[in-house]
């Protein structure tokens, strides 16, 4: 099994563009959740997301090329012989609204192949590459394929590209579901009645450690261990046992050969739903006993960037294994009776370890990462 290294990453969120912006606005407690005026929401309650400034698009294009070069602007150079994935649970859906009001329309370019057709331009990859779809553990499976893949030796070099849109469409359906909240997001607070949708997008370069090396980058976080399970629950709604996670969670503990002692903090999906919260807390209690992990969420924050989530969490990890702290996470100010002595208003410090970072998503689906400080190659 080859090492996998994460050599590159960067990030756009409603902070801006760049890790630097995103862990700025986490410290200061700041949220970038405010009042929608991309389209409409005269029908809609609430009227809030954290959406990234866009320029509005020409008609009949969606923000979709906006957002991905902003994204890609930011990383460095891509070796051509990369494998490419995506992950994107929308594309470029927005199109569909313009077509509703009569403006002219590609809607094959809503397509996620679409996705991978930009991105291959831009750094004329050889490799067809392929989309990830798991809902919002979207960009968490693409890693984690991405991992396998040079674990194997299939790879040496893989591109995880991951964003979506705040979209009417995705507004409404969220809305529909009455699962938006009325308020900036209380992850993991006693308070929370619900998410705050966001928009944005994370690329990560993973390479083995000997391709790392050769190419002279440096490690920025070493990916050690991942795992996937579907908790076959239902089609919105996660197990209240926790039981897909729990098994996420050890398989990814197992592929990186480490007991849960290990970790030293965990940077969780924590939406504030109620029963997304509650589950991902009790089943960090059944694979973490009683130990009082530090314990984040970004989502009061920048909102749920759906299939981008992952993705950016695990960049964000990168920063939070170099700088050994977990910063605040915004909205939880009243911690729910689990989360007492985990989640914080603050910046917590880290002790040397590993980090978790885990994802769950419609359909039953959960995602875990095991991460470790990048070292000098």
């Amino acid at each position: 099994m080859k090492s996998v290294c994460i050599v590159d990453a960067h990030v756009v969120t409603a902070y801006g563009g760049g890790l630097d912006p995103l862990w700025d606005g986490l410290v200061s407690g700041r949220s970038a959740i405010a009042p929608v005026t991309r389209f409409r929401v005269d029908g809609y309650n609430p009227k809030i997301a954290a959406c990234v400034d866009l320029a509005p698009a020409p008609p009949g294009e969606s923000l979709l090329p906006q957002l991905l070069e902003r994204l890609l602007s930011g990383l460095g150079p891509v070796p051509p012989d990369s494998r490419l994935l995506t992950a994107t649970t929308k594309a470029g859906i927005d199109l569909i609204e313009g077509e509703r009001r009569g403006l002219p329309a590609d809607l094959g370019a809503i397509l996620p192949d679409q996705l991978l057709a930009w991105v291959r331009g831009r750094y004329g990859l050889r490799d067809g590459g392929y989309n990830v779809n798991a809902a919002c553990a979207s960009s968490t499976l693409a890693l984690a394929r991405g991992a396998s893949l040079i674990a194997s030796g299939a790879a040496d070099a893989v591109l995880v590209c991951s964003l979506d849109l705040v979209s009417e469409f995705v507004f409404s359906g969220f809305a529909a579901l009455q699962a938006l909240s009325s308020e900036p997001s209380r992850p993991f607070d006693r308070r929370r009645n619900g998410l705050s949708l966001g928009e944005g997008g994370a690329a990560l370069l993973l390479m083995s450690e000997e391709r790392a090396r050769r190419d002279g980058r440096q490690s920025l976080a070493t990916l050690l261990g991942w795992g996937v399970a579907n908790d076959a629950n239902h089609v919105t709604a996660p197990a209240r046992d926790g039981c897909g996670l729990i098994q996420a969670v050890r398989q990814a503990l197992g592929r990186a050969a480490v007991p849960p002692a290990a970790v030293v903090g965990i940077s969780a999906h924590g939406t504030g739903t109620v029963y997304n919260d509650l589950m991902e807390l009790t089943a960090f209690a059944a694979v973490f006993g009683e130990r009082k992990l530090p314990l984040h969420s970004v989502k009061g924050a920048i909102g749920h960037t759906l299939g981008a989530a992952g993705g950016i969490e695990a960049a964000l990890v990168t920063r939070m294994l170099a700088q050994g702290v977990m910063p605040p996470t915004v909205g939880c100010d009243e911690p729910e009776a689990g989360a007492d002595g985990q989640v914080s208003a603050t910046a917590t410090s880290l002790p040397g370890g590993l980090l978790l970072s885990t994802n769950s998503g419609f359909g039953g689906i959960n995602a875990a990462l095991v991460l470790g400080k990048g070292e000098v190659l």
